[in-house]
């Protein structure tokens, strides 16, 4: 398995509906459950977001500026499935940027690029929905351009395993570096359960993803938790192993 999409459709052969990404937001009570196929689902309207109606193609670069999140790990598969080469926000000066997506937090310090490149801002809302009020110019919402995009996305020029995957902070991997080294890693065994409150993308929790991907695993991801609850959500979830 040498590119995000061999791992992925490996994943849809195997095991399709189990969950794959579980995200938990203990303050606000929000609960997301995304199985390999509704995961593969959301990472091909984003791929097709990015392609189609952002004219990206492979080998550009893609600051990801999300906080943990469950569309962390979506705007990761999109990029991967298109070929872009993930960034992260405090690269885009030192390595270029050809895209740029980001959340309420941090909506302002990008704004004013809008006019040199895409913006794409994620409101975080439950169900992936709108910002409640208009955006600055030229800032496009996911929230409203990205249901109306297909739900299967074919790359017009495919990366493979030597097309960079991750540059600057996030480490300078290729696709097939980046999969053999989550198919080696120590987070979890086959098929484990990893539950994390790190950052899928940012430089210490990239591995919190690709890692349980490419083991036939799954990821929970906790936010905005106390010890206490973060045990009792581990056992729910039957997680089986922790992170960080």
């Amino acid at each position: 398995m040498s590119t995000f999409s061999d791992v992925l459709a490996r994943q849809l052969r195997t095991d399709p509906g189990s969950p794959l990404v579980t995200f938990y937001d203990h303050d606000s009570g929000e609960r997301v459950e995304l199985s390999a196929t509704t995961y593969a689902n959301w990472v091909a309207k984003t791929a097709s977001l990015l392609a189609e109606e952002h004219d990206l193609e492979r080998g550009q670069h893609l600051v990801v500026d999300l906080p943990t999140h469950w569309l962390g790990p979506v705007f990761l598969g999109a990029a991967w499935s298109v070929g872009l080469v993930v960034v992260g926000p405090e690269d885009a000066d030192s390595v270029g940027v050809d895209a740029i997506v980001c959340g309420p937090d941090s909506l302002d310090r990008w704004a004013d690029r809008a006019d040199d490149v895409p913006v794409l801002a994620c409101s975080l809302l439950p169900l992936g929905v709108r910002f409640a009020d208009p955006l600055p110019a030229g800032v496009h919402d996911v929230g409203i351009e990205v249901w109306s995009q297909p739900d299967a996305f074919i790359a017009y020029d495919p990366p493979g395993p030597d097309d960079a995957a991750t540059a600057g902070s996030l480490g300078d991997r290729t696709q097939g570096e980046t999969w053999r080294a989550a198919a080696a890693g120590s987070l979890l065994t086959d098929g484990g359960r990893l539950l994390s409150e790190a950052n899928p993308a940012s430089p210490p929790g990239l591995a919190s993803f690709t890692e349980p991907l490419a083991r036939g695993g799954s990821l929970v991801l906790v936010v905005h938790s106390e010890p206490e609850r973060l045990t009792s959500t581990y056992v729910a979830e039957r997680a089986t192993a922790r992170f960080p």
